[in-house]
C-alpha cells in the first residue's frame, strides 16, 4: 500500500490555483507552516475533500490557526513516523532539542518549513529523510516558489517530486 502526499510551506496567506491543480491526486496534504490566512486551508479542503490536511502553526500565524493547529504534529503515514514542525533546522544543522526528539521518537520523514528555501536530504545518523518544500507563497525572498509531490510506500519514502512555480502573484484570496 502506499499514499501520495502534497507538502507545501509558507504561503503567508497567499493562493494559487495551481496547488489544487498539482495536489488533485493526493491522499493527504501536509502544510508545514506560516499558513497566513485560514482560508488558504479551507480551500485546500474544499479543492481535496478526501484528501487528509495535515497542518502546523509557523511564526507568523496565530488566532484560528494556532487554535486549530499545533506547532508540531507526530504521525505516522503507510508505516512511516513523520514529525512536522515550522522551524527546527536540517541535518547537521538542527535546533537544540530536536535531534533527541527525532531519535527518541524513530521519525523516518521529518517535514518543515520557515526557511523559504527547498531542501530534501537524508540524516544517514538517525535514518530520516528531512524535507523543507521551500515556500508556495509569493511573499518572501525566495528565488523559486515549490510544492513537493511525495509517495510513502511501506513505511518508506519512495517517490518525491518537486514541482515549481513562477514567483509572480498569479492568483489572489
Amino acid at each position: 500500500m502506499s499514499k501520495l502526499i502534497g507538502i507545501l510551506s509558507d504561503t503567508h496567506s497567499c493562493w494559487d490555483d495551481r496547488y489544487a491543480l498539482h495536489f488533485a491526486d493526493c491522499d493527504e496534504i501536509w502544510h508545514a507552516g506560516d499558513i497566513g490566512d485560514p482560508s488558504i486551508i479551507e480551500r485546500l479542503e474544499a479543492a481535496s475533500p478526501d484528501a487528509v490536511i495535515r497542518a502546523v502553526a509557523g511564526n507568523i500565524d496565530h488566532g484560528m490557526i494556532r487554535r486549530r493547529w499545533p506547532e508540531v504534529d507526530l504521525f505516522d503515514v503507510e508505516g512511516a513516523r513523520v514529525w512536522m514542525t515550522h522551524i527546527a533546522g536540517y541535518p547537521g544543522r538542527y535546533r537544540p532539542g530536536v535531534k533527541r526528539i527525532l531519535a527518541e521518537e524513530g521519525v523516518r520523514i521529518m517535514v518543515t518549513g520557515h526557511s523559504h528555501i527547498l531542501k530534501v536530504m537524508p540524516d544517514p545518523e538517525l535514518g530520516l529523510l528531512h524535507i523543507n518544500p521551500g515556500a508556495a507563497g509569493w511573499h518572501g525572498w525566495q528565488r523559486e516558489r515549490t510544492l513537493v509531490k511525495l509517495r510513502i510506500t511501506d513505511g518508506s519514502p519512495t517517490e518525491l517530486d518537486v514541482v515549481s512555480l513562477a514567483k509572480t502573484n498569479t492568483n489572489s484570496l
